[in-house]
Protein backbone atom coordinates (compact mmCIF):
# COMPACT_ATOMS: atom_id res chain seq x y z
CA UNK A 1 0.00 0.00 0.00
CA UNK A 2 1.68 3.22 -0.88
CA UNK A 3 2.51 5.92 2.00
CA UNK A 4 0.95 8.18 -0.37
CA UNK A 5 -1.75 8.56 -3.17
CA UNK A 6 -2.84 11.56 -5.37
CA UNK A 7 -5.80 13.30 -3.49
CA UNK A 8 -9.39 12.44 -3.57
CA UNK A 9 -11.18 13.60 -7.08
CA UNK A 10 -8.03 13.82 -8.85
CA UNK A 11 -6.03 11.33 -10.81
CA UNK A 12 -2.27 10.77 -12.32
CA UNK A 13 -3.03 10.93 -16.12
CA UNK A 14 0.24 8.83 -17.38
CA UNK A 15 1.63 8.30 -20.57
CA UNK A 16 -0.54 6.43 -22.78
CA UNK A 17 -3.37 8.37 -21.42
CA UNK A 18 -1.50 11.89 -22.36
CA UNK A 19 -0.49 11.41 -25.95
CA UNK A 20 -4.52 10.57 -26.08
CA UNK A 21 -4.86 14.03 -24.12
CA UNK A 22 -2.45 15.79 -26.36
CA UNK A 23 -4.13 14.42 -29.53
CA UNK A 24 -7.25 16.25 -28.25
CA UNK A 25 -5.42 19.47 -27.61
CA UNK A 26 -3.95 19.38 -30.49
CA UNK A 27 -7.73 19.60 -32.29
CA UNK A 28 -8.53 21.99 -30.25
CA UNK A 29 -5.75 24.41 -30.86
CA UNK A 30 -5.68 23.44 -34.97
CA UNK A 31 -9.28 24.50 -35.11
CA UNK A 32 -8.97 27.97 -32.50
CA UNK A 33 -6.30 28.81 -35.58
CA UNK A 34 -8.64 28.13 -38.37
CA UNK A 35 -11.68 30.03 -36.67
CA UNK A 36 -9.90 32.76 -35.55
CA UNK A 37 -10.45 32.23 -31.64
CA UNK A 38 -6.91 33.72 -30.21
CA UNK A 39 -5.14 31.95 -27.07
CA UNK A 40 -5.14 33.65 -23.73
CA UNK A 41 -4.41 32.38 -20.12
CA UNK A 42 -6.13 33.78 -17.11
CA UNK A 43 -4.99 32.85 -13.48
CA UNK A 44 -5.91 29.55 -12.30
CA UNK A 45 -7.52 31.32 -9.33
CA UNK A 46 -9.28 34.77 -8.64
CA UNK A 47 -11.07 36.33 -6.22
CA UNK A 48 -14.11 34.49 -5.00
CA UNK A 49 -16.65 37.95 -5.72
CA UNK A 50 -15.68 37.23 -9.69
CA UNK A 51 -17.72 34.51 -9.43
CA UNK A 52 -19.89 34.72 -6.46
CA UNK A 53 -20.79 37.96 -9.37
CA UNK A 54 -20.76 36.17 -12.55
CA UNK A 55 -21.46 32.88 -12.17
CA UNK A 56 -24.12 33.94 -9.64
CA UNK A 57 -24.46 33.27 -5.66
CA UNK A 58 -27.02 30.62 -5.95
CA UNK A 59 -25.63 27.87 -8.39
CA UNK A 60 -24.37 24.73 -7.30
CA UNK A 61 -20.80 25.91 -8.18
CA UNK A 62 -20.52 28.21 -5.57
CA UNK A 63 -22.98 26.65 -3.06
CA UNK A 64 -20.86 23.45 -3.25
CA UNK A 65 -18.31 23.05 -5.67
CA UNK A 66 -16.21 26.60 -5.45
CA UNK A 67 -12.79 25.46 -4.45
CA UNK A 68 -11.51 28.08 -1.83
CA UNK A 69 -7.95 28.94 -1.22
CA UNK A 70 -6.64 30.88 1.62
CA UNK A 71 -3.71 33.31 1.50
CA UNK A 72 -0.98 32.26 4.20
CA UNK A 73 -0.40 35.92 4.79
CA UNK A 74 -2.01 38.20 6.92
CA UNK A 75 -1.75 41.32 4.58
CA UNK A 76 -3.68 39.40 1.85
CA UNK A 77 -7.42 39.99 2.87
CA UNK A 78 -9.23 38.85 -0.76
CA UNK A 79 -11.38 35.85 -0.55
CA UNK A 80 -9.47 33.48 -4.14
CA UNK A 81 -11.04 30.94 -5.49
CA UNK A 82 -9.56 27.88 -7.73
CA UNK A 83 -11.30 28.89 -11.45
CA UNK A 84 -14.36 26.38 -11.58
CA UNK A 85 -14.60 27.59 -15.67
CA UNK A 86 -12.95 30.28 -17.64
CA UNK A 87 -15.96 32.55 -18.61
CA UNK A 88 -15.87 34.77 -15.78
CA UNK A 89 -11.81 34.85 -16.22
CA UNK A 90 -11.60 36.16 -19.18
CA UNK A 91 -14.52 38.30 -19.33
CA UNK A 92 -13.07 39.78 -16.11
CA UNK A 93 -9.72 39.99 -18.02
CA UNK A 94 -11.56 41.49 -21.25
CA UNK A 95 -12.73 44.66 -18.72
CA UNK A 96 -9.88 44.89 -17.13
CA UNK A 97 -7.44 45.51 -20.03
CA UNK A 98 -10.03 47.59 -21.97
CA UNK A 99 -10.40 45.38 -24.94
CA UNK A 100 -13.86 46.90 -25.92
CA UNK A 101 -11.30 49.04 -27.59
CA UNK A 102 -10.32 46.20 -29.85
CA UNK A 103 -11.87 45.32 -33.04
CA UNK A 104 -15.04 43.43 -31.84
CA UNK A 105 -16.15 40.55 -31.90
CA UNK A 106 -12.62 39.57 -30.00
CA UNK A 107 -12.65 35.73 -29.89
CA UNK A 108 -10.55 34.18 -27.26
CA UNK A 109 -9.35 30.09 -26.82
CA UNK A 110 -8.73 28.97 -23.42
CA UNK A 111 -7.23 25.42 -22.95
CA UNK A 112 -6.28 24.76 -19.36
CA UNK A 113 -7.49 23.11 -15.97
CA UNK A 114 -10.40 23.81 -13.87
CA UNK A 115 -11.20 22.60 -10.39
CA UNK A 116 -14.76 21.91 -8.45
CA UNK A 117 -15.05 20.79 -4.99
CA UNK A 118 -17.67 18.89 -5.44
CA UNK A 119 -17.93 15.05 -4.64
CA UNK A 120 -16.18 13.21 -6.99
CA UNK A 121 -18.18 10.62 -9.25
CA UNK A 122 -17.38 8.32 -12.38
CA UNK A 123 -15.70 11.13 -15.46
CA UNK A 124 -15.98 14.01 -12.80
CA UNK A 125 -13.20 15.24 -10.66
CA UNK A 126 -12.21 18.08 -8.80
CA UNK A 127 -9.08 18.77 -11.05
CA UNK A 128 -10.45 18.49 -14.48
CA UNK A 129 -9.42 20.02 -18.43
CA UNK A 130 -11.76 22.14 -20.52
CA UNK A 131 -11.67 23.52 -23.92
CA UNK A 132 -12.98 27.27 -23.23
CA UNK A 133 -14.10 29.01 -26.57
CA UNK A 134 -15.61 32.73 -26.09
CA UNK A 135 -16.73 35.51 -28.85
CA UNK A 136 -17.09 38.65 -27.12
CA UNK A 137 -19.13 41.57 -28.74
CA UNK A 138 -20.99 40.10 -31.16
CA UNK A 139 -25.05 40.32 -30.79
CA UNK A 140 -26.03 38.55 -33.60
CA UNK A 141 -27.37 34.60 -34.28
CA UNK A 142 -24.94 33.77 -36.74
CA UNK A 143 -21.63 33.97 -34.29
CA UNK A 144 -24.07 30.94 -31.81
CA UNK A 145 -24.30 28.70 -34.98
CA UNK A 146 -20.55 29.15 -35.22
CA UNK A 147 -19.37 28.05 -31.85
CA UNK A 148 -22.20 24.98 -32.16
CA UNK A 149 -20.34 24.22 -35.69
CA UNK A 150 -16.75 24.35 -34.03
CA UNK A 151 -18.03 22.44 -31.39
CA UNK A 152 -19.55 19.60 -33.35
CA UNK A 153 -16.02 19.88 -35.52
CA UNK A 154 -14.06 19.41 -32.69
CA UNK A 155 -15.68 16.12 -31.59
CA UNK A 156 -15.32 14.80 -35.05
CA UNK A 157 -12.06 15.65 -35.51
CA UNK A 158 -10.85 14.00 -32.41
CA UNK A 159 -12.57 10.51 -33.28
CA UNK A 160 -16.11 11.06 -32.20
CA UNK A 161 -18.94 11.80 -35.16
CA UNK A 162 -22.00 10.19 -33.43
CA UNK A 163 -21.52 13.64 -31.23
CA UNK A 164 -25.00 15.72 -31.12
CA UNK A 165 -26.15 19.13 -29.82
CA UNK A 166 -29.63 19.85 -28.05
CA UNK A 167 -30.68 23.68 -28.43
CA UNK A 168 -32.62 25.92 -26.18
CA UNK A 169 -33.48 29.33 -25.46
CA UNK A 170 -33.85 30.73 -22.22
CA UNK A 171 -34.88 34.28 -23.47
CA UNK A 172 -33.40 37.31 -21.32
CA UNK A 173 -34.56 39.30 -18.50
CA UNK A 174 -37.53 40.73 -20.33
CA UNK A 175 -39.79 37.50 -20.89
CA UNK A 176 -37.71 35.28 -18.31
CA UNK A 177 -39.31 36.49 -15.12
CA UNK A 178 -42.56 35.67 -16.19
CA UNK A 179 -41.87 32.71 -17.34
CA UNK A 180 -40.11 32.15 -14.49
CA UNK A 181 -43.14 32.65 -12.25
CA UNK A 182 -45.02 30.27 -14.02
CA UNK A 183 -42.81 27.53 -14.04
CA UNK A 184 -42.35 27.96 -10.09
CA UNK A 185 -46.47 27.82 -9.72
CA UNK A 186 -46.94 24.44 -11.58
CA UNK A 187 -43.75 22.67 -9.56
CA UNK A 188 -45.40 24.10 -5.96
CA UNK A 189 -48.93 23.44 -7.50
CA UNK A 190 -47.09 19.04 -7.33
CA UNK A 191 -45.10 19.88 -4.64
CA UNK A 192 -45.34 16.50 -2.80
CA UNK A 193 -43.84 15.32 -5.72
CA UNK A 194 -40.24 17.13 -5.81
CA UNK A 195 -37.65 15.34 -3.94
CA UNK A 196 -35.61 17.79 -1.37
CA UNK A 197 -32.54 19.47 -3.60
CA UNK A 198 -35.58 20.14 -6.12
CA UNK A 199 -37.79 21.93 -3.33
CA UNK A 200 -35.17 23.86 -2.14
CA UNK A 201 -33.85 25.15 -5.80
CA UNK A 202 -37.29 25.73 -6.36
CA UNK A 203 -36.83 28.81 -4.11
CA UNK A 204 -33.58 30.25 -5.07
CA UNK A 205 -33.84 29.00 -9.28
CA UNK A 206 -36.85 27.25 -10.78
CA UNK A 207 -35.31 27.21 -14.00
CA UNK A 208 -32.77 24.37 -12.89
CA UNK A 209 -35.38 21.67 -11.89
CA UNK A 210 -36.02 21.70 -15.44
CA UNK A 211 -32.53 19.60 -16.03
CA UNK A 212 -33.34 17.49 -13.00
CA UNK A 213 -32.39 13.93 -13.68
CA UNK A 214 -34.40 12.20 -11.17
CA UNK A 215 -36.67 9.78 -12.40
CA UNK A 216 -39.50 11.84 -10.67
CA UNK A 217 -38.57 14.93 -12.32
CA UNK A 218 -38.37 13.70 -15.76
CA UNK A 219 -41.99 12.57 -15.82
CA UNK A 220 -43.25 15.71 -13.91
CA UNK A 221 -41.13 17.76 -16.43
CA UNK A 222 -43.32 16.43 -19.43
CA UNK A 223 -45.92 18.64 -18.24
CA UNK A 224 -43.92 21.85 -17.40
CA UNK A 225 -44.47 25.27 -19.38
CA UNK A 226 -42.13 25.76 -22.16
CA UNK A 227 -40.22 29.14 -22.79
CA UNK A 228 -40.94 29.04 -26.84
CA UNK A 229 -44.19 29.84 -26.57
CA UNK A 230 -43.43 33.05 -24.08
CA UNK A 231 -40.65 34.87 -25.82
CA UNK A 232 -40.47 38.59 -26.04
CA UNK A 233 -40.10 39.28 -30.27
CA UNK A 234 -36.04 40.08 -29.64
CA UNK A 235 -35.64 37.01 -28.35
CA UNK A 236 -37.98 34.80 -30.99
CA UNK A 237 -36.57 36.67 -33.53
CA UNK A 238 -32.76 35.60 -32.38
CA UNK A 239 -33.85 31.89 -31.76
CA UNK A 240 -35.26 31.91 -34.66
CA UNK A 241 -32.38 32.84 -36.41
CA UNK A 242 -30.06 30.60 -34.62
CA UNK A 243 -31.77 27.60 -36.12
CA UNK A 244 -31.53 29.33 -39.53
CA UNK A 245 -27.54 29.37 -39.38
CA UNK A 246 -27.46 26.27 -37.79
CA UNK A 247 -30.05 24.79 -40.82
CA UNK A 248 -27.94 26.51 -43.58
CA UNK A 249 -24.83 24.80 -42.33
CA UNK A 250 -26.62 21.36 -42.66
CA UNK A 251 -26.24 20.93 -38.82
CA UNK A 252 -29.09 18.64 -37.19
CA UNK A 253 -29.77 20.13 -33.83
CA UNK A 254 -32.36 18.80 -31.11
CA UNK A 255 -34.53 21.01 -29.06
CA UNK A 256 -34.35 20.72 -25.62
CA UNK A 257 -36.68 22.74 -22.75
CA UNK A 258 -34.43 21.17 -20.21
CA UNK A 259 -31.30 22.74 -21.49
CA UNK A 260 -30.89 25.47 -19.05
CA UNK A 261 -27.28 25.66 -18.08
CA UNK A 262 -26.28 25.55 -14.46
CA UNK A 263 -25.09 29.25 -14.52
CA UNK A 264 -26.66 32.51 -13.73
CA UNK A 265 -25.31 34.16 -16.18
CA UNK A 266 -26.80 32.76 -19.50
CA UNK A 267 -29.60 34.47 -21.43
CA UNK A 268 -31.26 33.53 -24.88
CA UNK A 269 -29.67 30.66 -26.41
CA UNK A 270 -28.08 27.62 -24.77
CA UNK A 271 -26.75 24.71 -25.86
CA UNK A 272 -25.31 21.32 -24.89
CA UNK A 273 -23.63 18.39 -26.90
CA UNK A 274 -23.97 14.84 -26.10
CA UNK A 275 -23.26 11.58 -26.70
CA UNK A 276 -26.81 9.47 -28.33
CA UNK A 277 -27.19 6.40 -25.47
CA UNK A 278 -24.95 7.54 -22.80
CA UNK A 279 -26.29 6.85 -19.82
CA UNK A 280 -26.94 10.03 -17.03
CA UNK A 281 -24.74 12.64 -16.88
CA UNK A 282 -22.30 11.26 -18.51
CA UNK A 283 -23.84 11.46 -21.77
CA UNK A 284 -22.89 15.15 -21.63
CA UNK A 285 -19.43 16.10 -23.34
CA UNK A 286 -19.64 20.11 -23.04
CA UNK A 287 -22.33 22.86 -23.32
CA UNK A 288 -22.71 27.06 -23.34
CA UNK A 289 -25.00 29.71 -24.27
CA UNK A 290 -24.93 33.85 -24.43
CA UNK A 291 -24.30 35.61 -22.21
CA UNK A 292 -25.16 39.06 -23.10
CA UNK A 293 -24.98 40.69 -19.36
CA UNK A 294 -21.65 38.94 -17.81
CA UNK A 295 -19.82 42.16 -19.07
CA UNK A 296 -21.54 44.43 -17.17
CA UNK A 297 -21.93 42.26 -14.33
CA UNK A 298 -18.22 42.26 -13.75
CA UNK A 299 -17.94 46.34 -14.34
CA UNK A 300 -17.77 46.81 -18.08
CA UNK A 301 -20.33 48.38 -20.28
CA UNK A 302 -22.88 46.27 -21.92
CA UNK A 303 -21.62 43.73 -24.02
CA UNK A 304 -23.07 41.19 -25.98
CA UNK A 305 -20.85 37.85 -25.56
CA UNK A 306 -21.63 34.00 -25.63
CA UNK A 307 -18.89 30.88 -25.37
CA UNK A 308 -18.77 27.24 -24.68
CA UNK A 309 -16.75 25.21 -22.27
CA UNK A 310 -15.64 21.23 -23.42
CA UNK A 311 -14.65 19.09 -20.98
CA UNK A 312 -11.84 17.14 -22.50
CA UNK A 313 -11.29 14.57 -19.58
CA UNK A 314 -14.82 13.29 -21.10
CA UNK A 315 -13.63 13.25 -24.27
CA UNK A 316 -10.46 11.01 -23.55
CA UNK A 317 -12.55 8.93 -21.60
CA UNK A 318 -15.06 8.19 -24.63
CA UNK A 319 -12.05 7.63 -27.34
CA UNK A 320 -10.19 5.46 -24.71
CA UNK A 321 -13.53 3.39 -24.44
CA UNK A 322 -14.31 2.89 -28.03
CA UNK A 323 -10.78 2.50 -28.64
CA UNK A 324 -8.86 5.09 -30.19
CA UNK A 325 -6.66 5.39 -33.48
CA UNK A 326 -4.26 7.88 -31.54
CA UNK A 327 -0.17 7.07 -32.50
CA UNK A 328 0.56 5.20 -29.24
CA UNK A 329 4.43 5.75 -27.83
CA UNK A 330 6.56 7.43 -30.84
CA UNK A 331 9.29 4.90 -31.18
CA UNK A 332 12.99 6.49 -31.23
CA UNK A 333 14.56 5.93 -35.06
CA UNK A 334 17.48 5.26 -33.72
CA UNK A 335 18.66 3.76 -30.32
CA UNK A 336 22.78 3.99 -29.54
CA UNK A 337 23.88 1.37 -27.63
CA UNK A 338 27.51 0.54 -26.64
CA UNK A 339 29.38 -2.52 -26.65
CA UNK A 340 32.10 -1.20 -23.84
CA UNK A 341 29.59 -1.12 -20.66
CA UNK A 342 31.45 1.90 -19.49
CA UNK A 343 31.07 4.08 -22.55
CA UNK A 344 28.44 6.35 -21.82
CA UNK A 345 29.64 9.50 -23.46
CA UNK A 346 30.27 8.20 -26.67
CA UNK A 347 26.51 7.09 -26.64
CA UNK A 348 25.17 10.20 -25.62
CA UNK A 349 26.93 12.25 -28.05
CA UNK A 350 25.91 10.47 -30.94
CA UNK A 351 22.79 10.43 -29.93
CA UNK A 352 22.58 14.23 -29.73
CA UNK A 353 23.98 14.52 -32.73
CA UNK A 354 21.26 12.62 -34.18
CA UNK A 355 18.42 15.20 -32.35
CA UNK A 356 20.22 17.79 -33.76
CA UNK A 357 19.27 16.76 -37.48
CA UNK A 358 15.37 16.05 -35.98
CA UNK A 359 15.87 12.63 -35.41
CA UNK A 360 14.21 10.75 -32.61
CA UNK A 361 16.83 9.10 -30.78
CA UNK A 362 18.18 7.67 -27.31
CA UNK A 363 20.90 6.69 -25.62
CA UNK A 364 21.17 3.55 -23.54
CA UNK A 365 23.37 5.06 -20.64
CA UNK A 366 22.80 1.53 -18.77
CA UNK A 367 25.96 -0.62 -18.04
CA UNK A 368 24.04 -3.68 -19.33
CA UNK A 369 25.66 -6.19 -21.98
CA UNK A 370 25.24 -5.02 -25.71
CA UNK A 371 22.44 -8.12 -25.66
CA UNK A 372 20.11 -6.55 -23.15
CA UNK A 373 20.56 -2.80 -24.87
CA UNK A 374 19.68 -4.27 -27.76
CA UNK A 375 16.67 -5.96 -26.50
CA UNK A 376 15.85 -3.08 -25.01
CA UNK A 377 16.08 -1.26 -28.42
CA UNK A 378 13.29 -3.49 -30.01
CA UNK A 379 11.36 -3.28 -27.41
CA UNK A 380 11.16 0.70 -27.79
CA UNK A 381 10.23 -0.12 -31.61
CA UNK A 382 13.20 1.32 -32.78
CA UNK A 383 13.95 0.72 -36.29
CA UNK A 384 17.84 1.13 -35.84
CA UNK A 385 20.82 0.76 -33.27
CA UNK A 386 23.64 2.33 -33.33
CA UNK A 387 26.52 0.05 -31.86
CA UNK A 388 29.59 2.59 -30.41
CA UNK A 389 32.08 -0.61 -30.34
CA UNK A 390 35.87 -0.75 -30.80
CA UNK A 391 35.35 0.47 -34.98
CA UNK A 392 34.40 4.15 -33.16
CA UNK A 393 38.62 4.11 -33.03
CA UNK A 394 38.65 4.38 -36.99
CA UNK A 395 36.03 6.58 -36.78
CA UNK A 396 33.11 3.79 -37.54
CA UNK A 397 29.98 2.36 -36.27
CA UNK A 398 27.56 -0.34 -36.48
CA UNK A 399 24.19 0.29 -37.83
CA UNK A 400 21.77 -2.53 -37.35
CA UNK A 401 18.32 -2.73 -39.01
CA UNK A 402 16.91 -4.20 -35.83
CA UNK A 403 13.60 -5.39 -37.76
CA UNK A 404 15.56 -7.13 -40.80
CA UNK A 405 18.21 -8.30 -38.11
CA UNK A 406 21.29 -6.88 -41.02
CA UNK A 407 23.79 -4.33 -40.27
CA UNK A 408 26.57 -2.64 -41.83
CA UNK A 409 29.69 -0.05 -41.11
CA UNK A 410 29.16 3.63 -41.32
CA UNK A 411 31.48 6.41 -41.17
CA UNK A 412 30.64 8.43 -38.31
CA UNK A 413 30.35 11.63 -39.78
CA UNK A 414 27.76 9.86 -42.38
CA UNK A 415 25.68 8.70 -39.43
CA UNK A 416 23.06 10.80 -39.35
CA UNK A 417 22.79 11.28 -43.15
CA UNK A 418 22.32 7.43 -43.13
CA UNK A 419 19.86 7.15 -40.76
CA UNK A 420 18.04 10.46 -41.89
CA UNK A 421 17.84 8.37 -45.47
CA UNK A 422 17.39 5.03 -44.26
CA UNK A 423 14.09 6.65 -41.82
CA UNK A 424 12.38 8.42 -45.20
CA UNK A 425 12.94 4.76 -46.90
CA UNK A 426 11.63 3.25 -43.89
CA UNK A 427 8.32 5.79 -43.56
CA UNK A 428 7.66 5.94 -47.07
CA UNK A 429 7.71 2.19 -48.14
Amino acid sequence: MPAFRAPRGTRDILPAERRVFAHVEGVASDLADRYGYRPIDVPLFEQSAVFERGVGAVTDIVEKELFRVSPSRGEERERWALRPEATAGIVRAYVEHGLRTWAQPVRFSLLGPMFRYDRPQAGRYRQFWQWDAEAIGDPGPGVDAELVELGLRFYRDCGLPDVGVKLNTIGDTACRPAYVADLAGYYRGHLSKLPTLERRRLETNPLRLLDSKEPAMVELNRDAPILWDRLCDPCAAHFAGVRTHLEALGIDYQLAPEIVRGLDYYTRTTFEFYRPGAEGQQDALGGGGRYDGLVELLGGQPTPAIGWALGLDRVVNALLEIGTDVEGEPAPVVVVVGADPEDTASRLRIATAARDAGLASRADLTHRRLGKQLEGAARDGAHFAAIVGDELAAGQILLRDLPAGTQRSVAVGDLVKELARADRTHRHG
